[in-house]
């Protein structure tokens, strides 16, 4: 995002009775820039959003404002660096495909970022983690490290668990959107990991939708699918107050 939009969008939601902007931080050493949106009503559940694999781009700060208008806060993470927002397709690959083999670096960042979303506000017992595409690989990921949260979203999300891990160790419930059409991400891997959350007895819910591709819900790609997206956004929006509830 460019600076004249971010101002605007900094006034125009301050305006609107919400405070939002760019914040960095640090992570073992590194420096990060995340997208903070706080309501006016200082709404104490916390939706800490994971980015997909082109970075924290338009879209989740989309999404963020989205959430926002609804009265939550929201702390939209940074995975790759300030200034890192590949567009090219081997640069995408070679950004996530090094988190994926450093499974203990991926959680640092999002325990760091986690962190730094509490710090801003909100109660660190009501956090739900919502994440897209590699966002949705990376959510799943906080819940198998044990993190405390009361909800975990994967939307068209990387489903695989790593060899060695399980989910004796998360909290809260878990919510997977996935496309029955996806194939990047088979309904093989939808299926075992539904079973992977039941033997570990892990309140879950696990919902595919007819058509839809991989990345449904990204606005004005090849793969949106309207229908889709507004049945998973209508349940995600219902599953934060029903799992942040009280």
């Amino acid at each position: 995002m460019g600076i004249t939009r971010m101002l605007v969008l900094f006034w125009a939601l301050w305006a609107g009775g919400l405070q939002a902007g760019s914040v960095r931080y640090q992570v073992e050493g590194r420096t990060f820039e995340g997208y903070h949106l706080a309501g006016a009503s200082q709404q104490s559940t916390l939706v800490l959003l994971v980015h997909d694999w082109d970075g924290l781009t338009g879209y989740e700060m989309k999404r963020a404002d989205m959430l926002a208008a609804l009265g939550y806060r929201v702390f939209a993470a940074d995975l790759f660096g300030v200034g890192v927002r590949p567009t090219a397709v081997e640069d995408k690959k070679r950004l996530t495909g090094a988190l994926y083999q450093d499974r203990v670096s991926m959680r640092a960042l999002l325990a760091g970022a986690l962190a730094e979303a509490t710090r801003l506000g909100g109660k660190p017992e009501k956090v739900v983690a919502l994440g897209y595409c590699f966002g949705g690989a990376a959510v799943l990921e906080l819940a198998r490290s044990g993190a405390d949260l009361k909800g975990v979203v994967s939307v068209h999300g990387g489903l695989e668990t790593p060899a060695g891990q399980d989910y004796n160790q998360a909290k809260g419930h878990l919510l997977i959107q996935h496309g029955s059409a996806d194939e990047a991400v088979p309904l093989t891997q939808f299926a075992t990991l539904v079973g992977e959350l039941e033997r570990a007895g892990v309140k879950h819910e696990a919902t595919s939708y007819s058509g839809a591709p991989h990345a449904f819900s990204v606005f004005g790609s090849d793969n949106y699918r309207a229908d889709a997206d507004a049945k998973s956004w209508r349940r995600f929006t219902e599953f934060l107050g029903e799992v942040t509830r009280g």
